[in-house]
């Protein structure tokens, strides 16, 4: 981890001389990548070998974290960063005193407000839906009190890139911590209408949890009427931007791609290009799945959206991985060319789950032939010989066929190799006669838990899901618990402060959401009551819909959807729109 505190330090004295984040970022915005001092010890060609970190607070205190890298021989580098864990604004706030009756008091809880900023005993006020108050308190009266020692006080968490049905079951959500969800992914505007359309079905009904939409690119696309046109007119490219920009008038926060899938696989750089001119103008963002993931594309994927980095949008690297790629080195080289656009000048931020397997369409082994508007009859019989020794490649590349684990269909919860085994054929025959490229949903165990560390543990990684209720995949039910139990209190690689800006304020300030990813008066009022020790993720790919436990209240918009521990059926949420007050 030697790397990773080298680019703390880097960050810190960036953050000092312009601003925290606003290269990264426009102004207005105070991102800041905590670490109270951080220093590595590297040799120079050896790499970090342990790194450990620790936090604690007591009333009044701050937190401290340190992270410490050990290598194995050679010449010594030392970075240091003063502490950006600083205290927190509300402890220089004056005491609340009054006698108006508020809803909810939540008193002695350490309080941790989402900044980055250390941790320090205080109270929350909160009375219709929003925080009145976040420190001490003089005199108030409320009409719930809750007692919060022992206890951290949070921001409610914001799944960065999920895939819940926001007329679906949330308890999942609510059990992680998660008050808000960011929707309309990989291409797809959300139910695939029109951002007034789906505002105004939802708007008639009773959320659990906030919902931020996306405009999708393959939905652009169709409304457009280009569809699968890999060559759209200069007619239809201007028809796209003046949807895309009637449609974050509207409130969409920005734009989605799927540029692994149809019909995002056959759209030409340019018109990615083109559209980042009404995302520019509009300050919305990205949320970009890359073309390819793959660790023998991926530099190029991520030189595509850079493209549309460079013409004015701030740009998002959704669900970042490295597809079979190996070790912290491989981590270490994307981040370094992030940091490099960012000293540019581009705003370019990701998202992230700490699991080591993806999991989406089985078409994404598919050749494209194989895909879109071709006839999958026609070409599996033109072009078996060919189709089979694409499959038999991409597979072997992927780790193989017990590498994937199917998660619908007949075969639901075996391996590729399983099913083979008992038809007695070959795994690209089994894939081209008996599933197809729209056959089924699987696993794919493709992911270094290592990068996947490394690239949580990056100042500009948020956490996302990407994932939803019915999903067969772990990620839907644990990952923000995850995170806490294992990159917080087990091997103490994140301080709290910082895995809790990385799961509310981080996300809030990259998608403009106004007033929420932070305890401060006047926010809205999605607050978390949980010990961190107690909390912990207990979906497995065996049993992907085991729900996290851990969270004693959480509330949404004031309105409390855990009381004590157990689930109520209180249906706090709201549409959030790019529009959208605090009120």
């Amino acid at each position: 981890m030697a790397e990773l505190a080298v680019r703390l330090a880097a960050l810190f004295v960036w953050c000092a001389g312009v601003g925290c984040g606003e290269r990264a970022r426009p102004s207005g915005t105070d991102a800041t990548a905590t670490a109270a001092t951080a220093t590595a010890t590297a040799a120079v060609t050896a790499t970090a070998t342990a790194a450990t970190a620790t936090a604690t607070a007591t009333a009044g205190a701050t937190v401290t974290a340190t992270a410490t890298a050990t290598a194995t021989a050679g010449a010594t580098a030392t970075a240091t960063a003063k502490s950006s864990e600083a205290p927190p604004a509300f402890l220089s706030a004056a005491p609340y005193e009054s006698e108006e009756e508020l809803d909810v008091w939540l008193e002695g809880g350490t309080v941790v407000d989402g900044s980055g900023s250390a941790s320090a005993v205080g109270d929350v006020l909160i009375d219709d839906g929003r925080i009145v108050h976040v420190g001490r308190v003089a005199r108030a009266t409320a009409k719930k009190r809750i007692d919060a020692r022992g206890h951290v006080v949070t921001p409610g968490f914001i799944d960065a890139h999920s895939h819940g049905d926001p007329l679906g079951p949330s308890e999942n959500f609510l059990a992680m911590g998660v008050t808000t969800l960011c929707v309309g992914q990989d291409g797809e505007s959300p139910s695939g209408d029109r951002i007034r359309t789906f505002a105004s079905r939802l708007r008639k009904k009773k959320l659990a949890v906030n919902v931020a939409p996306f405009v999708g690119h393959a939905t652009l696309r169709a409304l457009a009427k280009i569809g699968g046109d890999p060559q759209p007119s200069e007619q239809q490219l201007a028809r796209m931007k003046k949807l895309l920009a009637s449609e974050l008038e509207d409130g969409a926060f920005g734009l989605s791609t799927g540029l692994e899938y149809h019909p995002g696989s056959v759209a030409p750089p340019g018109e990615l290009v083109a559209l980042a001119e009404p995302l520019a103008k509009a300050d919305a963002l990205v949320m970009s799945h890359l073309r390819s993931e793959d660790a023998d594309a991926i530099d190029a994927a991520l030189d595509e959206l850079l493209l549309q980095a460079n013409a004015g949008a701030r740009v998002h690297v959704a669900h970042a991985k490295i597809v079979y790629g190996k070790g912290e080195a491989a981590a270490t080289a994307l981040l370094r060319k992030l940091d490099a656009a960012r000293a540019r000048g581009v705003s370019i931020t990701l998202d992230a789950y700490p699991y080591d397997a993806s999991y989406t369409t089985i078409g994404i082994v598919f050749p494209e032939y194989a895909k879109g508007k071709n006839p999958w009859p026609k070409v599996k019989r033109q072009r078996r010989d060919e189709l089979a020794a694409f499959l038999r490649e991409r597979v072997g590349k992927r780790g193989g066929p017990s590498a994937t684990l199917f998660g619908t269909g007949p075969w639901r919860g075996d391996t590729l190799a399983d099913v083979a085994t008992r038809a007695k054929k070959p795994f690209e025959d089994v894939l081209i006669d008996d599933v197809g490229p729209n056959g089924a949903s699987a696993a794919f165990f493709v992911m270094d838990p290592v990068v996947q560390t490394r690239l949580l543990l990056d100042p500009f990684v948020m956490v996302g899901t990407d994932g939803g209720s019915q999903s067969r995949h772990p990620r839907g039910h644990g990952t923000f618990a995850k995170v806490l139990r294992e990159l917080v209190h087990e091997k103490q690689l994140l301080s709290l402060p910082e895995a809790v800006r990385k799961m509310s304020h981080l996300p809030a300030e990259t998608l403009r959401l106004a007033a929420r990813g932070k305890l401060e008066a006047g926010a809205a009022a999605d607050v978390l009551v949980f010990d961190p020790a107690n909390v912990r993720d207990r979906a497995t790919y065996a049993e992907p819909s085991l729900r996290a436990q851990g969270m004693r209240w959480v509330f949404v918009n004031g309105r409390a959807a855990i009381a004590d521990g157990a689930l109520t059926k209180a249906r706090g949420g709201r549409l959030l729109l790019r529009t959208t007050s605090p009120r």
